[in-house]
């Protein structure tokens, strides 16, 4: 149901030729062929530019994101080797610091996507990778709670563009039945973030008593370290916007553009004018969809900042509560991908999400009534919270992006998704409180909570898109036809042509 039969007044483009400035601009040159005009494409020709994308776009991006994840949640860590005694912090000092680490996170996500819209990938990313890097090994040598606090808001400014601006350039490779496979793949990069971190931090609190530091100081030292190092080389080998990739041959960027273009059938905002910023924010489905990722991100930032300390608090020592945070991320993250591969081979998210949702809420009832159940159980609890949590977080992330047309439109709309969403993290900041260890009755009730607002939400984004694909079958959007042809090939999704998917 995705393509619709030719309108007259069709939007005209043409991949086949593309112009690049010396600088970072770049514009598609239209030779007045339609879509119906163009020769078909080589298959094997297609299978082996897909191949080069696969090995070209995503593993750098995954291990950059690998890092990224590990640098925001290296103080769950840090936590539980004796952060809070060395800063002197009490009381609900270490939600604070959690919660500062969002306000810039949010704010600064839709300006950092327009500006890497004008900027190489390969530059913005590194470049505020090299920042938060920075900032992490500040985190290590800080002297007080205060200055804990300035460095969380400084990580917040400068990771704010790197997830949606990962999301962003992903999207702009592949069809929309290629991107949740793919994307999955990277996202188990920030599922193993979670193992890996955990393991990590194990190791690096070794080095406790080296240089006069304590063990939680050398994990943020550490890691900032790795992270400027990885950032500086990433430079050379981030891939660029598709009309941009220097790994491709101009025909394959013409065929990378062409492609993704037929398959948004019309649907092309280049322009970043006052009717355009008017379609993308008051946009019904990029608001659905934040409302969704609330509760998303709310299950992955209580399991990535909480899960050791709930560890520990099974009366594990805080090494084998590090160790045994390590196998649930691994699980997730086996299943993150074979739900991915799932999803893009039945065309469908919608059925997908709200199974993760009801594994996440079987595994919060279990640990809101741990007092009834044994260690096992509780440990079990915890592999159901970040599976369930990492089925569904992808596929909302996803989603939206099948469901929304043209370069700008897809890059504010995984900014303000992003960002909205992520007042999530700042409801898991907020919610397990220390004077209610061990059961933690507020952490589990609420985020058992966000996660039906999800289910809601999701609900409500499928009734939506079926209702607007029949409207669009019937005729009633054809009206836009009759706008000038600038505004026409400015549309984005809002193009009559195009059809959206669940």
């Amino acid at each position: 149901m995705d393509v619709k039969s030719e309108k007259p007044h069709a939007m005209d483009f043409s991949s086949e030729k593309i112009a690049m400035t010396e600088d970072t601009s770049f514009q598609t040159v239209q030779d007045g062929d339609s879509v119906r005009d163009l020769e078909p494409i080589d298959p094997a020709l297609e299978k082996r530019i897909l191949r080069k994308c696969d090995l070209r776009v995503l593993p750098v991006l995954a291990v950059l994101y690998l890092f990224a994840f590990i640098d925001r949640i290296n103080i769950g860590n840090a936590r539980i080797q004796g952060l809070e005694k060395d800063l002197g912090m009490s009381g609900h000092d270490y939600n604070i610091a959690l919660q500062v680490f969002f306000i810039p996170y949010i704010l600064f996500e839709v300006p950092s996507n327009i500006c890497m819209r004008k900027v190489r990938p390969s530059t913005w990313i590194s470049g505020i990778m090299i920042g938060w890097g920075i900032v992490t090994v500040c985190q290590g040598v800080t002297q007080s709670f205060a200055g804990l606090v300035i460095c969380r808001t400084l990580l917040g400014v400068f990771e704010a563009g790197f997830y949606p601006g990962c999301i962003y350039l992903i999207t702009m490779y592949y069809k929309r039945h290629e991107l949740q496979t793919r994307y999955n793949l990277f996202f188990t990069m920030g599922v193993l973030s979670g193992s890996f971190s955990g393991l990590l931090a194990y190791a690096l609190a070794k080095m406790d008593g080296i240089g006069g530091y304590n063990g939680w100081r050398w994990i943020f030292i550490i890691e900032g370290l790795a992270t400027i190092v990885l950032a500086a080389i990433a430079k050379f080998f981030i891939a660029d916007w598709p009309e941009q990739a220097k790994f491709l041959t101009p025909e394959e960027r013409a065929i990378v553009v062409r492609r993704t273009r037929e398959d948004m059938v019309g649907a092309k905002m280049d322009r970043l004018d006052s009717k355009a910023r008017r379609r993308i924010f008051f946009d019904w489905k990029i608001w659905c969809g934040a409302i969704a990722y609330i509760g998303s991100a709310e299950t992955g930032y209580s399991t990535a900042f909480f899960t050791p300390t709930i560890l520990k608090q099974l009366g594990w020592t805080s090494v084998k509560a590090q160790l045994f945070s390590i196998p649930p991320y691994a699980m997730a993250a086996v299943v993150a991908v074979t739900v991915g591969f799932l999803s893009d081979r039945l065309r469908h998210r919608y059925t997908f999400s709200i199974i993760g949702i009801c594994i996440n809420t079987i595994g919060y009832s279990l640990l809101l009534a741990q007092t009834h159940v044994s260690v096992a159980v509780r440990y079990v609890a915890i592999y159901l919270i970040i599976v369930g949590g990492f089925i569904y977080q992808p596929l909302i992330l996803i989603w939206l992006q099948n469901n929304l047309g043209g370069h700008y439109k897809r890059g504010v709309g995984a900014a303000m998704q992003v960002g909205i969403g992520n007042l999530g993290g700042i409801v898991a900041s907020n919610i397990y409180l220390a004077d209610q260890a061990p059961t933690y009755p507020t952490g589990f009730g609420t985020s058992i909570a966000f996660q039906w607002l999800t289910a809601l939400a999701l609900t409500a984004f499928l009734v939506g898109l079926m209702r607007e694909n029949k409207k669009r079958e019937e005729g009633a959007r054809d009206y836009r036809y009759n706008l000038t042809k600038a505004e026409q090939e400015n549309l984005g999704d809002d193009h009559p042509r195009f059809r959206f998917v669940y």
